[in-house]
């Protein structure tokens, strides 16, 4: 193990990586922002009173609960890929092969399977919101929309907050994954920077600490808001 090739500049690869760590964040943060939309839209779906949107809504936590999240960015990459190709020659003539944009798909691959674990953490803490706070809600005549997103959701949301903080932890895991479709990563980072100096006992262990150091700051963070949340409710 050389911690010199862990410098900055152009004798070493620290800037590589910690431009790879950063990429990691930015990744999963954007899919965790979008995993908690999608699982708020699903969790109702799951909740509703209509048997095709429940069925619409356990179709897809099943799914993507269920198949493996490097299958799920296989299919999307390389599957979305071949299928715009092909629409693009058949509907526009276009010769070439489509890219998709590494990021973006990256995002959303993870997103599809982070949405579906907080489908079932939303879903759970909104059927954990006490009678009394539906029924308060239905004497002040609020409508279907005010009694969920100003009675409902708010407490919910609290009551996930636990689950939730669980599952970034899952997003933060998951992004090692992307590193198959090309995008440079803190595993990609660390596999090229481990090719080109025969190091990557050095890369790969800098990387598990800048997984670290994310987790353990991200940590204090959802205590901290977990700590706030509970401000003013009755225990």
């Amino acid at each position: 193990m050389d911690l010199t090739f862990l410098s900055f500049g152009s004798l070493g690869w620290g800037d590589e990586m910690l431009k790879g760590g950063l990429m990691t964040f930015a990744v999963a943060f954007c899919a965790y922002i979008l995993a908690i939309i999608v699982g708020l839209v699903f969790a109702f779906l799951k909740l509703s009173k209509f048997m095709p949107l429940r069925f619409i809504g356990n179709f897809y936590t099943v799914v993507f609960r269920g198949v493996p999240e490097l299958l799920i960015i296989y299919l999307v990459f390389f599957g979305g890929e071949l299928l715009l190709s092909k629409i693009a020659n058949g509907v526009f003539g276009y010769d070439g092969y489509v890219s998709l944009p590494l990021f973006v798909t990256g995002v959303f691959c993870i997103a599809l399977g982070a949405g579906a674990f907080c489908t079932e953490v939303i879903r759970g803490a909104i059927l954990a919101v006490p009678k009394g706070q539906h029924e308060a809600a239905d004497a002040l005549s609020l409508s279907k929309w005010s009694k969920a997103f100003d009675v409902v959701l708010p407490q919910a949301l609290r009551i996930a907050l636990p689950g939730l903080a669980n599952v970034w932890q899952i997003t933060l895991k998951e992004t090692a994954l992307i590193s198959v479709i090309g995008l440079v990563e803190v595993m990609r980072s660390a596999k090229i920077a481990s090719g080109a100096t025969h190091q990557p006992f050095t890369f790969y262990l800098f990387a598990a600490v800048i997984f670290l150091l994310i987790t353990s700051i991200s940590n204090r963070g959802f205590k901290k808001v977990e700590t706030w949340s509970q401000k003013g409710v009755r225990s």
